[in-house]
């Protein structure tokens, strides 16, 4: 591991920044009422693993592309999450912006908006080979991901 700003870590957290930033404007109708009786756990390890994500991606340079290798398929891997992620993130800002909407799977990835990114920083964690981004990713996907899920759940429960 070697500490120095990581580039590919700044543009993944554009990637996923820019999008929820336009999220906050255009919530899904009836999410603040899911929200309020969130795990208090789970928001506890999201919260924590958000802060660790964010900054390890940028203190450790070995995010960075280095020469190409077997293992550049998971720089490659984790790029694609999150082009993925971008997708869904269009499909969502072109619905009707509806609970529905917003936890339906993408291409087959349940609760996309949480587990695309989660899954792309464990692949760059795996190709910066960074046991500290790695056990972060775990602690936000524990938490984001389960959020997520309890909120699909609950959607699923009052349709019926």
């Amino acid at each position: 591991m070697h500490f120095g700003f990581s580039y590919i870590g700044l543009i993944w957290l554009l990637m996923l920044f820019v999008p929820n930033f336009f999220w906050t404007k255009n919530k899904p109708r009836d999410y603040d009422r899911y929200a309020g009786g969130e795990n208090r756990v789970l928001v506890a390890l999201e919260r924590g693993g958000e802060v660790l994500v964010c900054c390890l991606v940028l203190i450790f340079s070995d995010y960075n592309i280095q020469e190409l290798s077997l293992r550049s398929l998971w720089l490659g891997a984790s790029f694609v999450c999150m082009l993925l992620y971008e997708g869904y993130w269009i499909r969502y800002f072109r619905s009707e912006k509806t609970m529905g909407d917003f936890y339906r799977s993408f291409l087959g990835v349940p609760v996309a908006g949480a587990t695309l990114p989660v899954c792309a920083f464990l692949f760059l964690g795996i190709y910066g080979r960074n046991p500290f981004l790695l056990a972060a990713t775990v602690l936000l996907g524990i938490g984001h991901i389960g959020i997520h899920q309890n909120h699909r759940r609950e959607i699923r429960e009052e349709l019926g």
